[in-house]
């Protein structure tokens, strides 16, 4: 044990309250003590039912109860985790020791906030925050009342209350109004909302702060209402939509950033961090080269005002997004008209396209290596758990290694595996991912006892869906036809599509298939286990395959109607199957329900005017996005989950289905028909919500089995002998809709 350990640290209490929370009636008091060390660690031992940590802080000490938790007692707290934890004793265990690997942990996304925890109340927010405090988060981004802080600020400076509540938009988009990219939208938002988020908000940062954690909070990026400041505001535009910021040299530019800080600080205190995003997918509005920089001053100089210890978080999403753009000499000129030591510099996407290495780490400014995958909350189990490994590591090992490791998802439960992986680098290095990490992880995931065909599943699913190398996982990209909007642009060029469904499976089918079988099998020796995170997992195996087989699928209607003017009987009804098969599988898991999402939105709601906008907004965000009539982004956010896989996106299909055989004579006819048959189907959703699904008799497991009996012996993801042609081609490019 660490010799200079002190006893009662300030926040024991903190800890022990969590442990409380997780362990519930197997709770004994834990024996807290702090200890000073060059690196972050923590030290735990176990003896006669008592369990010692010591840590340098709270959120090691946090880290240090959950690898006692993993290590000893065979149990690890994921997002699906049912709690408390089963664990009836705490078991004898030596010293062991922990260091991290890393000074800082951040976690979250701008859009996380809209794509998974919109609509969260203050039960949602503790379990997230206890699993940030367990999985090693020192560094959350917390934008939990920050409409508050906009309300405040521009009420104060002579905006009329009604006007405000117009440009702040609606609650299911906040995060796109505080990173600039829309405003007047999909409102007005409810005063209610504001208050009970000015209240959640300090509730949230009060936890994570007595957790020892280091918020940040969003800051000032020019965007205002253009009423502000008549005449002299620029225009951009993003997605079609159009936002007015000010010009960088406008006094009222560093004066706005400052006032922002102020009331923020009123409401909320400040830990000296700001997330602030001037030009994210979105061009500068004066072309100059040194406009960035002036932005940059105008910024760091409203901050310091407010907060002369402020550090900027800077996104490096743009120098990716629109990198034809960001030139390194544009990078450069932006980056170095702030400070290093008020700048923390966010790779966003490392684990695909890594700026660090692009700009030799940035010229030694801090920056942390953050792993994004997820884009809309998208469901789809891929990653390449080998490629995050081995990129973390490289980064560590490089000449200016980062000072953090980050989780930037654009929404949460999903694909848990890659995000524990990529979280678990922050104090330790794996190498091979089957044979260090992913054991202890099926392990810790399902418990003591669990059979050991579930290990070989996950190795399984290692090596097909979720060893990506080299695929680009990206929704303009990597779609499927589950979650696409039908068209009959395929008609044209089946080759092409062909060549897009195939790429999709770079992996040997059989071996998926195996993996579910295992599975499958694994949980059928311990039904009860379905409850918790073996059940999540069963889902996300079956969509895996099913999402393949309705690729397939539709491939074959197409090319069968290359050669001949209508669809064979029953080819339409087998390939809409799948959505009924899949939906149903889906409906036995309250996370994979639409109905879920729109019921926690609307328990926001205080009065009609109220319910109008929260059900509006989360049934738009998932389906048109923006508006009927512009679909940029439409199923950006694409979901699979009951209600929408049967209620919206199989409707859909069925249409498309219906006029096929027009479409082979009459192409431009029979889109314009479809097209008004799928706008007709979106404002249905938008004014009615998903239809409730039918209620099933059977549960996850049974259904599984039902299923993977149904389509796990096929040695084709059609069902159908292998054509010449099909089959894993790892050279064509991803799908590309």
């Amino acid at each position: 044990m660490i010799e200079d350990a002190r006893d009662t640290p300030a926040w024991g209490a903190a800890i022990d309250a969590l442990a409380r929370r997780i362990l519930g009636s197997a709770h004994r008091p834990l024996r807290l003590r702090e200890h000073e060390d060059e690196r972050r660690s923590f030290e735990y031992r176990a003896d006669g039912g008592t369990l010692t940590v010591s840590a340098t802080d709270p959120i090691a000490a946090a880290v240090g109860l959950h690898t006692y938790l993993r290590r000893v007692c065979g149990r690890s707290v994921s997002w699906d985790t049912v709690l408390p934890l089963p664990v009836s004793s705490l078991p004898d265990a030596p010293p062991t020791r922990g260091v991290a690997e890393v000074d800082r942990t951040y976690h979250l996304n701008f859009c996380t906030t809209g794509y998974t925890a919109a609509y969260w109340n203050w039960a949602d927010w503790e379990r997230e925050i206890d699993w940030m405090a367990l999985h090693g988060v020192t560094t959350p981004l917390t934008l939990t009342g920050h409409e508050a802080v906009l309300y405040d600020t521009y009420v104060r400076l002579g905006m009329d209350e009604e006007r405000v509540r117009e440009f702040i938009g609606g609650p299911g988009y906040l995060p796109w109004q505080y990173m600039g990219n829309l405003d007047h939208f999909a409102g007005p938002m409810p005063r209610s909302w504001i208050e009970g988020h000015r209240e959640l908000g300090r509730r949230v940062l009060e936890r994570q702060r007595a957790l020892g954690m280091t918020p940040v909070l969003p800051g000032f990026t020019g965007h205002v209402p253009p009423s502000l400041a008549p005449g002299r505001t620029g225009s951009r535009t993003w997605q079609g939509l159009v936002t007015h910021v000010l010009v960088p040299t406008d006094p009222l530019y560093t004066t706005l950033c400052a006032e922002i800080v102020e009331t923020q600080k009123e409401l909320f205190d400040t830990d000296h961090q700001y997330a602030i995003d001037p030009f994210i997918e979105m061009i500068p509005v004066d072309s100059d080269p040194g406009f960035p920089g002036l932005v940059a001053r105008a910024t760091i100089e409203g901050l310091t005002r407010a907060d002369p210890r402020a550090v900027w978080f800077l996104q490096t999403w743009p120098f990716s997004y629109q990198s034809d753009f960001w030139s390194p000499e544009r990078v450069e000129a932006f980056l170095d008209a702030i400070p290093d030591d008020h700048l923390h510099l966010l790779d966003l996407w490392a684990e695909y396209d890594p700026q660090w290495s692009r700009f030799h780490a940035f010229g030694g400014t801090p920056w942390t290596w953050c792993a994004l995958l997820n884009f809309g909350g998208r469901t789809d189990p891929m990653a390449d758990l080998q490629g995050a490994a081995d990129r973390i590591g490289a980064a560590k090992d490089s000449a200016h290694p980062p000072e953090g490791i980050g989780l930037s998802m654009e929404a949460t439960r999903n694909n848990p595996a890659f995000f524990e992986l990529v979280v678990d680098q922050a104090w330790t290095r794996t190498g091979r991912v089957e044979e260090e990490w992913l054991p202890d992880f099926v392990a810790q995931r399902y418990g003591p006892g669990h059979d050991p065909a579930l290990l070989e599943g996950w190795r399984g699913l290692l090596r097909t869906v979720l060893g990506a190398s080299g695929v680009r996982i990206f929704p303009e990209q990597f779609n499927g036809v589950l979650t696409l909007r039908p068209h009959y642009r395929h008609l044209e060029d089946s080759s092409a599509l062909r060549a897009e469904v195939t790429a999709l499976v770079w992996y040997p089918w059989p071996d998926l298939l195996a993996a579910w079988e295992r599975l499958v099998a694994g949980a059928e020796t311990d039904p009860l286990a379905v409850e918790g995170p073996l059940g999540h997992d069963l889902v996300d195996v079956a969509m895996a395959v099913l999402s393949r087989v309705a690729d397939h699928r539709y491939l074959e209607m197409v090319e069968h109607l290359d050669h001949h003017p209508e669809l064979p009987e029953g080819d339409l009804e087998r390939f809409l199957e799948v959505f009924d098969d899949l939906d149903a599988l889906l409906e036995t898991r309250p996370e994979y329900r639409y109905r879920t999402w729109e019921a926690k939105a609307t328990s926001w709601a205080t009065g009609t005017e109220d319910h109008r906008v929260l059900t509006d907004n989360a049934r738009r965000i998932l389906t048109v996005w923006t508006t009927l009539d512009d679909p940029r982004l439409d199923d950006y956010a694409g979901r699979l989950w009951s209600g929408l896989v049967g209620g919206y996106y199989r409707p859909r299909w069925e249409s498309w289905g219906e006029g096929a055989s027009l479409a082979v004579h009459e192409p431009d006819r029979a889109q314009a028909r479809l097209d008004d048959r799928l706008t007709e189907h979106a404002d249905r959703f938008l004014r009615r919500g998903a239809p409730l699904p039918p209620r099933s008799t059977e549960g996850t497991l049974a259904l599984s089995r039902r299923l993977l009996d149904r389509y796990g012996g096929d040695a084709t993801p059609s069902g159908r002998p292998q054509a010449e042609g099909i089959g894993p081609d790892q050279s064509a490019e991803p799908w590309s809709l």
